[in-house]
Order: structure tokens, then sequence, then C-alpha cells
């Protein structure tokens, strides 16, 4: 998700951008400020960052994620057609089940990393980070002769995500919820609202994504599950910049881009190159891997004073006032009371405990390269 917004009250809202089937109840919940995110408005601003941070570790948050538009391949070839977009092999993949998946061009460019969803043996959906990958199908449906039909279908995600997410929708939906395994997903019913709901979500904590199957529902969705948790702690929310990178979660246009490979990322385990099947991007990929990488991202502590907020453009990393690449994605953690940051930067001087120095612009600070996650909620419960 995007790092930057403009105050609800100057941001200039028109019909250019779509609003969510959320808007108006994400406003009268408190929403102060919104970005775009594939073409339509999201909600970045409920206050204070920080509060909605601890909201999320603490309790639970509702976000309006509905930016997260669906690409459905549907059809007698969908199978097919959708294991040509991705490198990882989904020849095992089950009805009801999802996969993080990293789409690349013929260049081997990364050009979203969505979750991709079997809603049934002839139906997928792309469920998208920010960019045309619509288009991109489309493009590649029209050069081809697979039987599929693409479509951006009437689908909008919600987001519950938090330690107490799961009591707020087992006392929502009941108890076989329990039963919903990580990556998977099964439809259910709020009064007449049809849903798709799946154990996945983009905080790095506890959560689940609810998939509203009609867009002239949204409002009565969003304020019946407010409503609904609100004594159990929930609130309002946004995606946290602040969990995320403390995550080490990839956030597209910042981390990654059409001119990042998934290798350099350390993506591999999601690219089957050896497996019985083409792809788009796999000649490339191989080419990539055989001549090794030049970059590899990193974390970074930098030790300077806490961050006003997260990076808002690339910083320079150097060494010896060469420049070695650049910051990605910073952030202040109050949490771990760190400057904290993903980079991507020579792989020759990617080492863990290298000092380096970080160039904003305006002043230059000191950091050390150190393991990534920053936080690990399953390791700071197993020492807890």
């Amino acid at each position: 998700m995007m790092d930057n917004f403009n105050t609800l009250h100057d941001f200039g809202f028109g019909t250019q951008i779509r609003k969510s089937p959320f808007f108006d109840a994400t406003v009268r919940w408190g929403a102060q400020g919104f970005s775009t995110y594939n073409h339509m408005y999201i909600p970045r601003d409920f206050g204070d960052p920080e509060q909605n941070f601890w909201n999320l570790v603490n309790d639970a948050i509702l976000c309006d994620v509905a930016v997260e538009r669906q690409v459905q391949i549907k059809g007698p070839d969908a199978s097919e057609f959708v294991q040509l977009m991705s490198p990882r092999d989904l020849s095992s993949m089950k009805v009801g089940q999802c996969k993080y998946v990293i789409l690349v061009n013929q260049n081997g460019g990364i050009l979203n990393d969505p979750v991709l969803l079997k809603i049934a043996d002839d139906c997928y959906w792309f469920s998208l980070a920010d960019s045309d990958i619509l288009f991109w199908a489309q493009g590649l449906a029209a050069s081809s002769n697979y039987d599929v039909e693409i479509t951006e279908p009437d689908v909008s995600p919600l987001q519950l995500q938090g330690p107490k997410s799961r009591d707020i929708m087992v006392s929502i939906f009941g108890d076989s919820i329990n039963e919903l395994k990580y990556f998977w997903f099964k439809p259910y019913n709020l009064g007449n609202i049809n849903l798709i709901i799946s154990r996945t979500g983009w905080s790095s904590e506890l959560g689940y994504e609810i998939f509203l199957l009609d867009s002239n529902q949204g409002d009565n969705l969003y304020e019946s599950l407010m409503l609904a948790g609100k004594e159990m702690g929930l609130k309002p929310g946004h995606t946290s910049t602040i969990r995320r990178v403390e995550g080490a979660m990839l956030s597209y246009h910042a981390d990654m881009d059409i001119n990042t490979n998934p290798f350099e990322l350390g993506l591999d385990k999601f690219i089957d190159l050896n497996a019985d099947f083409d792809f788009v991007g796999k000649a490339a990929l191989n080419e990539i891997l055989e001549n090794g990488v030049e970059r590899k991202q990193v974390g970074l502590v930098i030790n300077s004073e806490p961050l006003k907020g997260p990076n808002t453009r690339f910083w320079d990393i150097k060494i010896n006032n060469i420049n070695i690449g650049k910051i990605t994605s910073a952030v202040y953690s109050p949490r771990l009371k760190q400057n904290i940051a993903l980079g991507l930067i020579s792989v020759d001087e990617a080492k863990i405990g290298n000092e380096v120095l970080i160039d904003d612009g305006k002043n230059v600070s000191s950091a050390i390269i150190v393991e990534k996650p920053f936080y690990d909620a399953n390791k700071a419960i197993a020492k807890g």
C-alpha cells in the first residue's frame, strides 16, 4: 500500500478515480485522508499512524482494501492461462486455496505480486497490488488461442487484522471460522450479504480478508462488521506501514517494480524454473539466474533521530561516497524504538553487519545491515 496521503479537505475528489463501496462508511468512521491505488481512493489516515499500529498489534483493525482489485480468469483454458502468467507451479492448487504468486514480464521484471484464489476449476482471481494486470492479461489473451474470458468482477475486499480478529470473526460468523486454514477461503453469508472469506492479509498479523460480492452492499457490510466488533476492541484503520516494514513485507512500486527481478528480493521459492511448464519470462529468469544478480534486498537499522513518517522518495545508500543502492521503504518502529528500512544494494556489499551511509537529500546518517524481518510475531510469542 502507498505511504502518502492528502487530507480529505483538500484532496479534490473526482469521478475519474473510483470510490470503493466502503468509502462513505470509512468517512463516517473517521477517515481523514486518502491516497490512490489501482485507480481508486484508499483511506490512509484515521488520525495518528502510530495509534493505528498499536490498534493493529494489540487488538484489531478493519481496513478498506477494495483497491485490491480482482482480475478474473474464467473459461475452459483458465488453468493453463493462469499458469502461463505465473512462474509458480500451480498444478496441485485446489478450489478454495490461495497462493502468493509473482507475475513477471518477458524480461523477468516484476509486474505484480498478487494473491491468487482458485474460485472454481475454471475460474481464478488475481487479488492485485497496484498495477494494471487486467490490461496485461487481456493483451496476453488477445495474442494467444486460449479460451478464456478476462474481466474485473464486482468484488471488493476488506481486511480484518490483528490478534483479536479471530474472536471477532467467530462472534460474527460462528465457530466454522476456526476451520479456515491459512491461505484458504470459503463462502460465507452475513444476513443477505454474500461473501468469500480467506485467511490472508497484508499486515504480518493474524487476519482475514472479507471479499464482498455485491458493491451495493458495501456500506451495510462495513457498518455491520464495525458494530459487531466494537465491543471487542475493533477500530477503523488503514494498512500499517510500520507493521509491514517490521515484517519485511514488500510494497509494489516501492520495494519492487518492473525493473526488479524476483531473485534480487529473495523470492526464489516462488519461481519454479525446473518445473515442466512454460510461462512468460521463463527464459529471462533462467538467464538472470545463470549470470547472477547484481543487487540484493537487505534490512537496515538507520542511526538517526526517529523518522516522523515513512520515506516519500528513495534515499541513496553509500560506502566511501560511492552510491551502492537505495532505501525503498523506511519508517520508525515505536515497538523496536528504531528506524528500520528495506533497501536494494550491490550484492557485494550486502553482508549482515556492514555499515553504510544513508543520504536522504538533507542529512547523512549511518546504518547497519541486519537480518529480516525486523520483528517476527511467532518468535516473539515463543520467547514470551
